[in-house]
C-alpha cells in the first residue's frame, strides 16, 4: 500500500495541477536537501506522488563507492559550462575544470534528467524535486524551457542564508549525514565542505528573474519571497508549507501518557493513578538526564559548549496527558495543550472485548481486517480520520524551532511518527510504543533517525503497549526513515524507485496469521492507556 496519505484519486494526480518540477537553488549548507526531503514527505502525506532526485546521489552512483572524484570536479569551467555542488552543470565564465570533469558532470546530469522525465511521464508521477544548486540565472531559464517542452511546469525554491551560525550548524549536520563523508574525521569533513562553499560563492546568482516562478526562503524561514507561482491550489499549499518550515536542527520526543484511574474508558477524562504520577516523574527525569548526557557527549567530541536548546511540551486537552506533563512544567518547561491531539475515538466498540466485537459486528471486522488504516467502526474514527485531524499539528510541528516533547495517546503517536518517518498506511496501526520508552527522532539532511530511550525501574505492568494481554518485544534503537529511497539510484542503474518502506529495526510488531486482527481490534477500538 502507498504511504499514508490524506487524499487520493484514481489518476494519482491531485488538485488539477498537472506535472510539476521543483528545482532547488542555493549554495551548499543552506538546507536545500532538508527542504527537498521535508517537502516530499509533506506532499506524499497529502497524496501527491512525489520523488526527490538528488544530483549528488547520481554523482556518487556514477563514480562508484570508494572512488575519488577529480579535484576540479566542483570548479567552474569556461566555454559555456560550470559546476556548483552535486555536479550541477550551468553556463560559466572561468576556466578551472578539466574537459574530463565536464564530461563526467554532463553524463551525471543527463542520467538524472532522464529519470525525472521517466518518473513524470511513465510512472504517473506528479511532482519531481530536482535537488541541485542551479546557481546561474541563464541556466535556470534554460532549465525551465527544457521542462516546458515536456509539458512540465517549473517552480524554483531558493534557500538563501547569511547567518553564519545557521551555516555552521548545517555544515556539521551535512558532514554527519552525507554519504560523501563516511569515515571522515569531523575536522577534515568540515574543512573540505567549507572549501566547496568558498569555491562557489563568487559564481552564484540569487534569484531575481521576474519571468520565472520561484519561492525564496531567507535565513531558515525568517523571510519568504514569492514570485508568480500561478499553478493554482497545489502551489499555494507548497507556499503555505514552506511558511511553516525551517532548516534549524531540532529533536522531537514522543512519550505515552501515564496510566489513569479509568484507563479503559475513552469517555471518562480521569486523573492519573498513583502509578501514572510515578511514571510521569521518572519519564521527566529520564528525558532531562538524556538531553544533558547528549550535550556533554557532544562537548567531549570537540563540539560547542552551547546551552541546551529550549524544550517545549505538547499535550492533548485530556487530563491524563496534562498531568503527565506537570512534573516538567513545574521545572520551568513550557507546556501547550492541543485539542487536535486527543486519542482515536473507538465509537461503539469502547470497552468491548474482541469476542463481542466479532459477534456483534462481523461485517465491520472483515472490513477492518482488509484496511485497518482507513476503516472506521460505527461512530468511531479511523486512523485516516485521525491523520486529517492532526494535519494542523503537523504544520505546527514543522514550524517549532525548540526541541519538542509530545505526550499523547498511542494512537496519536503512531500517526505523528508515521508522518515523520514516512511510514506506509498499513504500518501505522501496528506501530509499538511501550510506556517504558521515550522515542527520540533526530532530523538530518537525508533521513530521520529514531532512537528509543529506556525509562528505568517502571513496574512491569506499565511496560507493554495497551492492551496489556498482548506481549510486545522491546525493539532496538536506530530505526532510520525510508525517505532516502525517494531519489537515490542504486549503483547508477535504473530509475530511482520510491521505496514502499516499513519502519526498520523492530518498530513494527511481528505478526503471525490472525495476530494482526487481535492487535488492531484491541488497540484501535478499546480505550488504550
Amino acid at each position: 500500500m502507498a504511504p499514508a496519505q490524506l487524499y487520493s484519486t484514481e489518476s494519482g494526480r491531485l488538485f488539477h495541477s498537472g506535472k510539476i518540477a521543483i528545482a532547488t537553488v542555493g549554495l551548499p549548507a543552506r538546507g536545500k536537501t532538508h527542504i527537498s526531503v521535508a517537502l516530499a514527505r509533506y506532499l506524499r502525506w497529502l497524496g501527491v506522488k512525489t520523488r526527490v532526485f538528488h544530483l549528488g546521489d547520481y554523482r556518487r552512483a556514477t563514480v562508484g563507492p570508494g572512488q575519488d572524484i577529480p579535484d576540479d570536479y566542483f570548479f567552474v569551467n569556461g566555454e559555456g559550462t560550470s559546476t556548483l555542488d552535486d555536479g550541477e552543470v550551468e553556463v560559466g565564465h572561468l576556466n578551472n575544470a578539466s574537459a574530463s570533469s565536464v564530461l563526467l558532470r554532463q553524463k551525471i546530469l543527463k542520467k538524472c534528467r532522464e529519470d525525472i522525465y521517466h518518473f513524470l511521464n511513465h510512472e504517473n508521477g506528479q511532482i519531481a524535486i530536482y535537488d541541485a544548486v542551479n546557481p546561474l540565472a541563464s541556466g535556470r531559464r534554460s532549465l525551465a524551457k527544457e521542462f516546458e517542452k515536456q509539458d512540465v511546469k517549473t517552480l524554483f525554491i531558493e534557500s538563501a542564508c547569511n547567518d553564519e551560525r545557521i551555516i555552521e550548524e548545517n555544515v556539521r549536520s551535512v558532514k554527519i549525514s552525507s554519504p560523501d563523508y563516511v569515515g571522515w574525521s569531523s575536522d577534515d569533513a568540515v574543512k573540505h565542505y567549507l572549501q566547496r562553499i568558498t569555491a562557489k560563492i563568487p559564481h552564484f546568482e540569487t534569484m531575481e528573474e521576474t519571468d520565472l516562478n520561484y519561492i525564496k526562503m531567507i535565513n531558515a524561514g525568517e523571510r519568504l519571497t514569492v514570485n508568480n507561482c500561478t499553478f493554482g491550489y497545489l502551489s499555494h499549499r507548497i507556499v503555505f508549507y514552506l511558511l511553516n518550515l525551517h532548516i534549524k536542527s531540532r529533536h522531537t520526543y514522543f512519550a505515552r501518557a501515564g496510566t489513569s484511574r479509568e484507563a479503559d474508558s475513552y469517555k471518562a477524562d480521569a486523573s492519573l493513578s498513583d502509578q501514572g504520577r510515578e511514571y510521569a516523574k521518572k519519564m521527566g527525569e529520564t528525558l532531562m538526564k538524556h538531553r544533558e548526557d547528549e550535550r556533554q557527549a557532544l562537548i567531549d567530541r570537540g563540539g560547542p559548549s552551547d546551552p541546551l536548546k529550549p524544550l517545549t511540551i505538547w499535550t492533548s486537552t485530556r487530563r491524563r496527558t496534562i498531568e503527565t506533563s506537570q512534573y516538567l512544567g513545574e521545572r520551568g518547561y513550557r507546556v501547550r495543550q492541543r485539542s487536535q491531539m486527543s486519542q482515536l475515538n473507538p465509537g461503539v466498540c469502547e470497552k468491548m472485548s474482541e469476542r463481542r466485537i466479532r459477534l456483534e459486528y462481523p461485517d465491520e471486522v472483515e472490513k477492518h481486517e482488509r484496511d485497518p488504516y482507513h476503516h472506521r467502526y460505527p461512530r468511531a474514527e479511523s486512523y485516516h480520520d485521525l491523520a486529517v485531524r492532526l494535519e494542523p499539528i503537523i504544520l505546527e510541528l514543522e514550524r517549532e524551532q525548540n526541541d519538542l516533547l509530545i505526550i499523547a495517546h498511542e494512537s496519536v503517536l503512531r500517526v505523528l511518527y508515521g508522518y515523520l518517518m514516512a511510514c506506509n498506511a498499513t504500518d501505522i496501526p501496528n506501530l509499538s510504543f511501550p510506556r517504558n520508552e521515550i522515542i527520540e527522532i533526530i532530523p538530518a539532511s537525508y533521513n530521520n533517525e529514531a532512537n528509543r530511550i529506556t525509562i528505568p525501574d517502571l513496574p512491569k505492568e506499565l511496560i507493554p503497549s495497551s492492551p496489556e494481554d498482548i506481549k510486545i518485544p522491546v525493539p532496538p534503537s536506530g530505526a532510520v526513515s525510508p525517505m532516502t529511497g525517494l531519489g537515490t539510484p542504486q549503483m547508477g542503474a535504473g530509475t530511482p524507485k520510491s521505496r514502499s518502506a516499513t519502519p526498520l529495526n523492530g518498530f513494527l510488531m511481528p505478526q503471525e496469521p490472525g495476530e494482526g486482527t487481535q492487535l488492531l481490534l484491541d488497540r484501535a477500538l478499546r480505550g488504550e492507556r
